[in-house]
Formats: structure tokens, sequence, C-alpha cells
């Protein structure tokens, strides 16, 4: 089964349906490529997903061991290159709740989100910044 169908809509911008659930998503180039920057850029998605999935993990790892972190955000910047162009780094700065966490707790949550499965799907050579901030 595919996962999602494509389709050019003209003027750098695509429209994405997830064949599952139905839902869209739209990209736009981004001003600095020629685009309108109205929407995600294909690399903004790829940052974000790189977000969303080191926050996936870390709520299964949190829900395994009874760990609070709803609430939890994280701020994505993406740094290009270029030649080529591409995403040389993510910066990834996690927010954790005004909870006091153990350093078990810290560990296992670290540990899950620099283990994602996205995480592992970059190239090496993409630079993943990570920062995980508690409140204490």
């Amino acid at each position: 089964m595919n996962t999602a169908e494509i389709q050019y809509l003209g003027e750098l911008r695509t429209s994405s349906v997830h064949i599952l659930s139905g839902e869209k998503v739209v990209t736009d180039a981004p001003p600095d490529n020629q685009g309108k920057g109205a929407f995600f850029s294909p690399t903004d998605l790829v940052a974000s997903a790189l977000g969303s999935c080191m926050l996936t993990i870390m709520g299964i790892a949190a829900r395994t061991h009874q760990i609070h972190i709803d609430n939890t955000r994280v701020e994505v910047r993406k740094i290009m290159a270029s030649d080529p162009r591409r995403i040389a780094e993510i910066q990834l700065d996690f927010y954790l709740p005004e909870i006091t966490y153990t350093d078990k707790q810290k560990g296992i949550l670290e540990n899950a989100a620099l283990h994602c499965p996205v995480a592992k799907s970059l190239h090496a050579d993409l630079k993943q910044t990570v920062s995980f901030n508690y409140f204490q």
C-alpha cells in the first residue's frame, strides 16, 4: 500500500495526501529558492519530521516507564548549505514540563529521542544538534 500520493500544483507547490487518513499537506518552495514560502518547504518537513519522531519515540518510552512528558515542546531550526543545496544541520531544543525528572528518567527520554527512526534514517553528514531543557 502506498504511503502518500503527491501532486504538483504549479508555482513550486505540491499537495500530498496521506493514503491511510486522507489528511493533506501542502508544500511550497522557500523564498530563498524561488518560492513563496507560504507553506512548509520539503526540507522544513524533514526537519520537523525529526522533531516529531523524537517526541513520538519519547512518548512511547514515557508511556512504558510512566514518565510524564505531556506538553513537552521542541523548537526546530534547519540550517541549509549550498553546493550542493542540502540540509547541513538540524538543531532541536526540547523543553520538558516543570517537574522533577530523575537522572534515570532523563536518560530514558534522551536515549529514546536520539534513536528515533528518522534520526537513524538521515545521512550521517547531516548534523543533528539536540539539547534537552529540564525546568527544576
